[in-house]
Parts: structure tokens; sequence; C-alpha cells
């Protein structure tokens, strides 16, 4: 079966457009627009006008290509700003009239599980070794822990790239007692939301979306962008601090000139990578294997019937 899926979440709207059969995935075409749904969220609680034009006028786009490949079914999902926001239903019914395809404001659970489906579609580490996978968006990120295709925890937690950006980044570049601020955010959040059991119990991880993707081509000076090159590439810990620290000490105007970074994704980097690096240190693991599989491809499966689709 084809099935096409759009994303439609807090910093980016993305598409994939691919074959499915039975639990194998074949990308026919993918594609990522940073739209920043969430821009201003933050301080005004609702969706903004210019940044839902945005999202509709890459949504118009991503029509023509599900049309043109002739995708035999179509489904989307919404994440956190959509939940939210104060006006997030109204946005999401006018989505589902527009286009006319099934898009669903997900809870954190069904995006947690959508999350883990798709990392771990086809990994033999993760069959056999408990698996973190740390899904950083723009307001949240997912935590999850399972093995085997199943989940034993998950956490959706109040933190993501575009939310401490705007919360505790002010200047450019970031002071570093912003930094810090936000570090100790992002810590006691983490340190909330997962228990130390579930912490110790993590044998691996593996980190899907942009801030996780990014970092591998950074860290593989990717121009262009190679899929195939990011998919399984290894982030050790040291190398994330090392990034962190060049990325926060650049002018904005300097990091959108960094190889392997799209220049939409330069405002937000410095939180996404220090995220990612607070997450593996409070669940104690030293590397993280970055895939481009990830809700995308868990949708994709749960569309076509290869695994429950979502409430």
């Amino acid at each position: 079966m084809r099935v096409g899926v759009v994303d439609i979440g807090t910093n980016s709207t993305r598409l994939l457009a691919a074959d499915v059969d039975g639990g194998r995935v074949r990308e026919v075409e993918r594609l990522t627009r940073v739209t920043r749904l969430g821009e201003g969220l933050e301080a005004g609680g609702k969706l903004g006008e210019e940044p839902r034009r945005r999202v509709l006028a890459t949504l118009d786009e991503y029509r023509e290509a599900i049309e043109r490949h002739a995708c035999d079914a179509t489904t989307g999902v919404l994440t956190s700003a959509v939940r939210d926001a104060a006006n997030g239903a109204d946005f999401a019914d006018e989505i589902q009239r527009r286009y006319d395809f099934d898009a669903r404001t997900i809870d954190g659970e069904t995006e947690a599980r959508l999350t883990f489906l798709g990392a771990t579609a086809g990994s033999q580490a993760a069959a056999s070794r408990p698996t973190l996978v740390i899904d950083i968006g723009g307001g949240s990120t997912e935590l999850v822990v399972g093995r085997d295709g199943e989940v034993s925890f998950h956490a959706s937690t109040a933190v993501g790239v575009v939310r401490q950006t705007e919360r505790h980044l002010h200047d450019d570049p970031p002071a570093p007692e912003q930094l810090q601020s936000l570090v100790a955010d992002v810590r006691a959040t983490i340190d909330e939301a997962v228990p130390a059991r579930v912490r110790d119990s993590a044998a691996l991880a593996i980190a899907v979306a942009g801030t996780a993707t990014s970092a591998a081509a950074i860290d593989l000076e990717l121009e262009p962008y190679d899929a195939s090159r990011v998919e399984g590439h290894v982030l050790e810990l040291g190398e994330l601090e090392m990034l962190l620290s060049r990325l926060a000490a650049a002018p904005l105007e300097d990091r959108r000139r960094v190889a392997g970074l799209h220049p939409d994704r330069a405002p937000t980097i410095v939180a996404g990578v220090a995220i990612l690096i607070e997450a593996l240190r409070l669940f104690g693991l030293d590397e993280v294997t970055v895939s481009e599989h990830d809700i995308l491809w868990g949708a994709a499966l749960a569309r076509a019937g290869a695994a429950p689709e979502p409430d």
C-alpha cells in the first residue's frame, strides 16, 4: 500500500510518501519545511495567524505531492503545539475540512508509541535490549523506553526547541547564564518525569527528528544533506558537548552558515542540542544512534494496518 503521512509539529511540517509492505517501509519522497507553528505560543497561548498561514501553504504543496504519488491512503498527525494551543482544535478542524484527509491531534501516549514503532522498525539491537527513543520536537520531547516493539514507559515532557528558546535564550549569541538556565530547566523537567529505575534500565539510545539529524549532518559536514549517511550515524556525548559549545558561541547569522545545518533550524539548534545532551546524561548513556525513521514511519505502518491505528 502507498501511504501519505503528514506530521504537523511545533517547529516543522513534514511529509512522507511511502510504500508499506508488512513491517517494511520504502520511502518514495520525504519533505520537510520549517513552519514554526509554535512561534509565540509560549507567550500567547494561541497559534498565531502567520504561523498558521505558513503551515497551510506547506500543506497545499504536500497535497499536490500526495496526488502526484497516487497514495492509496493518507493520514496526518498534529502534536504538541496543536494540543497545547487554545485555538488548536479549531485549526485541526480547518485542516480536516480543507484537505480531506484523516488528520488527528494525537496525545502524548500515541505520539510516543508511533515514534517508538518507527524508530525501532527493523532494528535488531532494539529487539534484544531495552532502548530509549528520544524525539525532540518544537514544543515537547518524547522519551520512550521499550524492547522488541513494546513500549514499557513513556513521558511527554514540556521541553522543546521552540519553547525553551523563547523561554530562556534572549541574546544573540545567548549569554552563558541563559544557557545554564535552559539546561537546569530541561534537567529538572526530565528528572521529574522519568523515574530513576527507568533511566537506569535503558541500554542504548536512538534519537529521531530535526535536532538529532541536524547534529549528525553537522558532524558529517554534509552539503547537501544525505539521509542515507545520517541514518545510523552514532554521536558520542563528548562530541555533542563540543558541538553545543561551538553553536552557543556563534551569532545566529554564523549558525545559519554551519555546514550540515539547514538555515531555518539555526534559531533553535542550541536548545535542541542542549536537550539531547541532558537526556543522555540523565539516562547515563554516552552515545546515541541517529535515525531518520520516526513518527512518520510509525504513522505509515499504522495507516497501512501493520500496527494499531492511533486512537
